[in-house]
C-alpha cells in the first residue's frame, strides 16, 4: 500500500488554537490563524528543501491509563520534519513536544475529588519518549513514544511513568476522514484513536512508588486508550529560511 504524509505532531500556538480549529465544521467558519514554526528543526544537508515540510500539530483528547480515566488532556503540540533523503528514501526529523500539565481526578489516592486536600493531587506531564515515526499506510498513523512525568507535592521530580528505556509507545489509527479547515493556510482536521498499548509501572517516585503503582493501576497491559481530535499544518522549508540545514 502506498505511503502518505501522516499528520505530525507539535505546534506552539496552544489551547486557544485547538479550542478555535476543533470546534469549526468549514472553512469559512474558522478564521485564519497564525502559526508558530519556531521549532522546525534544522533538515539533513543536500535534500530538496521545496520537498521536505515542517509539519505542526495541536491535540486534545481524553485517555485511560491505567485504572484511571483523563476526560480531558491538556493540548498537546507536536513539530517535526519530513521529506525525501537524496537516496529517495523517507527522512524525518524530530522538532519539540510542548504541553501543560494534566490533573488525574481523584488524585494520588483515586477517591473523590473533594475528598483529598492539595497535597494529594496529581498530574501529568508529557514529553517527548525519544522515538516517533509519523509515515502512515492508510489509517494507521505511525508511532510516536511519550512518557509522563507524575507531578505531586508529595512526589520527587524523577517520578516518571515510562521512562529510561521503556517510554510508552503510541500507535494511532485515524478515525473517519480527514477534514481540510483551510487551504491557505492548510489546516487539515482528523480524529485518532489507540486502544492497543501497554503502561509500565512508575519508577522514581521514592516511598510512594507502590502507591502510585496500586493507586494507577500499573503497569497495564490491557485497558488502555487515546483518543485525540486534532489539527496540522505544514509549511516547506524553501518557505522557512530561518532554519539551516545540518
Amino acid at each position: 500500500m502506498k505511503k502518505t504524509t501522516a499528520a505530525g505532531f507539535a505546534l506552539a500556538t496552544a489551547a486557544a488554537l485547538a479550542v478555535t480549529l476543533a470546534g469549526a465544521t468549514g472553512a469559512s467558519a474558522a478564521p485564519t490563524p497564525t502559526y508558530d514554526f519556531s521549532d522546525c528543526p534544522a533538515i539533513p544537508s543536500g535534500v530538496d528543501a521545496t520537498r521536505w515540510k515542517c509539519e505542526v500539530l495541536t491535540s486534545t483528547g481524553s485517555m485511560r491509563l491505567g485504572s484511571r480515566d483523563v476526560p480531558e488532556l491538556a493540548p498537546m503540540t507536536i513539530t517535526h520534519a519530513e521529506g525525501p533523503m537524496p537516496d529517495g528514501s523517507n527522512g524525518q526529523v524530530w522538532g519539540a513536544l510542548r504541553s501543560g500539565p494534566t490533573t488525574v481526578p481523584g488524585g494520588l489516592l483515586g477517591g473523590p475529588p473533594g475528598d483529598r486536600g492539595p497535597l494529594l493531587g496529581l498530574s501529568l506531564q508529557p514529553e517527548y519518549g525519544g522515538r516517533s515515526d509519523f509515515y502512515t499506510v492508510g489509517d494507521r498513523m505511525g508511532l510516536f513514544t511519550l512518557r509522563f512525568r507524575a507531578v505531586s507535592p508529595l512526589l520527587p521530580k524523577g517520578c516518571v511513568i515510562g521512562g529510561g528505556d521503556a517510554p510508552i509507545e503510541i500507535r494511532l489509527a485515524r478515525v473517519g476522514n480527514s477534514e481540510w479547515i483551510s487551504k491557505n493556510p492548510p489546516v487539515i482536521k482528523f480524529a485518532a484513536t489507540d486502544d492497543a498499548f501497554t503502561v509500565p509501572a512508575a519508577t522514581g517516585c521514592g516511598p510512594l512508588t507502590r502507591l502510585v503503582n496500586d493507586h494507577l493501576g500499573l503497569p497495564a497491559t490491557t485497558g488502555n486508550k487515546v483518543a485525540f481530535s486534532a489539527v496540522y499544518t505544514f509549511r516547506t522549508y524553501d518557505r522557512l529560511p530561518w532554519v539551516r540545514p545540518v
